[in-house]
C-alpha cells in the first residue's frame, strides 16, 4: 500500500484508496480534461472536489501540490521511479498520463509532436482567450460600459475558431482520425462558447460546422460524459 502521508494535501482530502491516482479538481474545462483522460485511459483514480466557493484552491494544502493554486492537480502513488509524484497544470498532467498509460498519444515521433503542438495551441491560446471571453461576456465584464475588452476577446475567439475549422477539414480529429490528448484538451473549452458562456452568436459558431461537429463528437464519448461531472459537486 502506498504511503502518501508526506503530502500535506492528504490531510485535507484523505485518500480512501491510496493506491490509486488522487485527483484534486472541479469540473471546469481544465478539470474535465483530466477526469475525462483518466476515464479514457482506464487508470484507477480517486476524485476530490476542490470547491472554489470555499476557496479550497487557496489553502496551504492545495498549494503544496499546485503552487499556482489552479485545478487540476494529481498525486500518483506509483510514479516513474515507483515513488509517489505530484503533477500540476492540466497540459502537463495530460502528457504525464498519456506516457504512463500509453494511450491517447500516437506511437511515432512525428505524430507525437503534432499532438503536442495542438496541445500547446490549447494551453497558450484557446484556454486563456476563451476564458477572458467568458469573463467579459458572462461575468464581471458584463457590467463594463466599454465593450472594447469584450470585443477584443470575441475577435480572438473567432480567429481561433477559424484556425480550428481549417485544421479539421478532411479530419475527424486534430491529428488524423485518432482521438488524442490534443482533442481532449480542446473540446472542454470549445463547448463553453455555445454552452456555459452563451457566446455562440457573438463568436459566430454557426459559421464553423466542422468545429461544432468535432466537439459534439468528443463530448458524446462515454468517458467525456463521466468527466463532465467529475468530481461531483456538493
Amino acid at each position: 500500500m502506498a504511503d502518501l502521508s508526506e503530502f500535506s494535501i492528504t490531510k485535507r482530502w484523505p485518500a480512501e484508496h491510496p493506491d490509486r491516482i488522487q485527483l484534486y479538481s472541479l469540473p471546469t474545462p481544465n478539470g474535465i480534461k483530466v477526469s475525462a483522460a483518466l476515464e479514457e485511459m482506464g487508470l484507477p483514480y480517486e476524485a476530490h472536489l476542490v470547491n472554489f466557493a470555499t476557496d479550497d484552491q487557496m489553502t496551504p494544502e492545495f498549494i503544496s501540490l499546485s503552487p499556482n493554486n489552479k485545478i487540476p492537480a494529481i498525486l500518483d502513488p506509483d510514479g516513474p521511479d515507483g515513488k509517489p509524484i505530484a503533477v500540476f497544470e492540466s497540459g502537463a498532467i495530460l502528457l504525464y498520463l498519456a506516457e504512463k498509460s500509453g494511450k491517447l498519444m500516437p506511437s511515432t515521433a512525428r505524430e507525437k509532436w503534432e499532438v503536442t503542438q495542438w496541445l500547446m495551441f490549447q494551453m497558450g491560446g484557446v484556454g486563456p482567450m476563451l476564458g477572458q471571453l467568458g469573463f467579459f461576456h458572462k461575468f464581471a465584464g458584463a457590467a463594463f460600459e466599454d465593450k472594447r475588452p469584450r470585443d477584443r476577446y470575441v475577435d480572438e475567439a473567432t480567429r481561433l475558431f477559424e484556425v480550428m475549422e481549417a485544421r479539421l477539414e478532411g479530419r475527424e480529429y486534430f491529428v488524423g482520425d485518432e482521438y488524442t490528448i490534443a482533442d481532449l484538451a480542446l473540446w472542454p473549452w470549445v463547448r463553453t462558447v455555445d454552452g456555459f458562456y452563451a457566446a455562440g452568436d457573438l463568436v459566430g459558431t454557426d459559421d464553423f460546422p466542422r468545429v461544432r461537429e468535432w466537439y459534439k463528437r468528443c463530448e458524446a464519448r462515454p468517458a467525456s460524459q463521466i468527466g463532465i461531472s467529475t468530481p461531483a459537486r456538493d
